[in-house]
């Protein structure tokens, strides 16, 4: 058990750990208060002499390729989530590591998702000791719990590869799936039974690992065009018999929303950004694949339908609702981050104006400037939301971490940041004092739409006055909590131990808030 007795209150009030697993950490200072100083990290200097002379770095099986890279006690494993909830590989690659008896290794994946509760023996046996990585579901709950023998971090799209480049974390073995490779270690996601579309997530790990293994279950003959992945940051290639489950690895289920309650937050949403003049001829958006943001792009079509405008460009998560608008015209550029249904690996397999991005062009906030601050408009989720703007998108209210940060923090300095969220989920306000764990600060957050009306942060004058006059229910933020209380009544406060089961970090590397372990599950009074 991590016992952590040493703490220090953040620039957001938050007390953090002085120290997450035996190294000192920064705590946030602030909205770009805090700036490095020092050199991006460097792998060590390969030689040709290394590596065959006909290119060929294929071996015959996964273990050989883990052994041929040194693996031991102690080492630091990277894998990506492309493969979503359909993932074999990463089960694969602990397996035969328990296989080897090895011991304490950091998994340090892009996220996590409930395929991967096959590893919680591994982290009870010690051969996982801890994950570096957003978590979905069963891992979340197991550390939740405080059953992990280290402590857990959660990083952001963007803040993974901050934290690869800056060498806040140094992979010694970086694993990449791909649907499509060569021998030589060139790769990509889009053909093959696995594709999933881009891998851009596992750009940095290649780029920064001192040893890199590519896996496939569709090796091609030299060259693998287009290649995602260059084999030249590549040691061996490996090929198996399937990667994944193509059902799970491509979401067969991104629909709109059918709820009555989240379309009209949807439609609601959409309103506001058309009569706040969001949308606008060459304006830019992004929401996500959540059946309630797909139904937000929809209304916006329509909008955009109606008026004869166009979005000069859409960042993606890519779906097939998002491709249509790009073959309409309505759209004249997708900048795709990862993609969520055959239609949108189609699409970027075929459409030179659906563009491949990474979590360095997207995201990266240690960069000479990034993508996010480009985007007029971006459309969250949140599981809460306090009367400060602040955001919680990693655990309930019953403290319980169950999910991960994605995208979610680098979109919040996008131009006009909306989170459409419903007043209460299942009789527990959404809407509180104070959220349970902080990820985004309030002052980088504009407008919360709920289905009872819509709450603009007063730092936004310009927007206040916009809707003035209109139609909209325009209320403030304490008056949705008080009306979310009255239906459902003051939920009590989840009560945690000591023990610190996990760190949120924040976009630059510095830690935002701590999560503890679960006591007692909160009740509503």
């Amino acid at each position: 058990m991590v016992k952590q007795t040493q703490w220090i209150k953040n620039a957001a009030n938050r007390p953090v750990p002085v120290k997450v697993n035996g190294e000192h950490v920064i705590p946030f200072q602030g909205v770009g208060k805090y700036k490095p100083s020092d050199r991006k990290h460097a792998p060590r200097i390969p030689s040709n002499i290394d590596y065959p002379p006909d290119g060929n770095k294929q071996v015959a099986t996964l273990k050989e390729a883990l052994i041929k890279a040194g693996l031991h006690d102690g080492m630091t494993i990277s894998t990506h989530h492309h493969f979503r909830n359909g993932d074999y590989l990463a089960n694969m690659i602990f397996d035969i590591a328990h296989e080897l008896g090895i011991k304490n290794l950091r998994w340090f994946p892009s996220a996590s998702f409930p395929c991967h509760e096959h590893l919680i023996p591994y982290l009870e046996d010690g051969t996982i000791h801890h994950i570096e990585g957003s978590m979905n579901g069963p891992l979340g709950r197991f550390v939740s719990e405080g059953k992990m023998k280290g402590v857990g971090v959660l990083r952001s799209h963007g803040g993974r590869y901050q934290a690869i480049q800056d060498g806040e974390v140094k992979i010694d073995i970086a694993v990449i799936g791909a649907a499509c490779a060569d021998p030589f270690g060139n790769a990509n996601g889009l053909y093959g039974p696995s594709a999933t579309g881009l891998l851009g997530f596992a750009l940095a790990d290649s780029q920064y690992a001192d040893k890199v293994i590519v896996v496939t279950d569709n090796m091609v003959s030299f060259p693998c065009v287009p290649w995602q992945i260059q084999g030249n940051y590549v040691d061996y290639t490996v090929e198996i018999d399937k990667l994944g489950n193509p059902e799970k690895i491509i979401s067969g289920t991104t629909r709109i929303t059918k709820s009555p309650d989240r379309l009209y937050l949807a439609e609601l949403t959409a309103r506001f950004c058309e009569v706040t003049g969001i949308i606008h001829d060459g304006f830019s958006f992004q929401t996500g694949a959540g059946g309630t943001s797909l139904a937000v792009g929809e209304y916006f079509k329509k909008i955009m339908q109606q008026k004869g405008i166009k979005a000069r460009f859409a960042r993606g998560g890519s779906n097939k609702y998002l491709v249509s608008m790009l073959k309409e015209g309505l759209i004249e550029y997708i900048l795709d981050g990862q993609t969520f249904d055959l239609e949108g690996v189609h699409s970027m397999a075929e459409n030179p104006n659906h563009v491949w991005t990474s979590p360095f062009t997207s995201y990266n906030y240690h960069s000479k400037g990034n993508f996010a601050g480009m985007v007029d408009v971006v459309i969250l989720g949140a599981t809460e939301v306090d009367v400060h703007f602040n955001a919680n998108v990693v655990t309930h209210s019953d403290g319980y971490l169950l999910h991960g940060i994605g995208g979610w923090q680098n979109c919040l300095f996008s131009k006009t940041v909306i989170l459409p969220v419903p007043l209460f989920r299942d009789r527990i306000p959404v809407v509180v004092d104070e959220v349970t764990t902080l990820c985004g600060p309030g002052e980088l957050i504009d407008v919360i739409v709920t289905e009872r009306g819509i709450a603009i942060n007063p730092r936004r004058t310009d927007l206040l006055k916009k809707v003035k006059g209109s139609d909209l229910p325009v209320k403030t933020i304490d008056e949705l909590k008080e009306e979310a209380e009255k239906i459902c009544g003051k939920p009590d406060k989840p009560e945690f131990d000591d023990q610190v089961i996990a760190v949120i970090k924040w976009v630059d590397g510095t830690v935002i808030d701590a999560v503890k372990k679960v006591k007692k599950i909160a009740t509503t009074r």
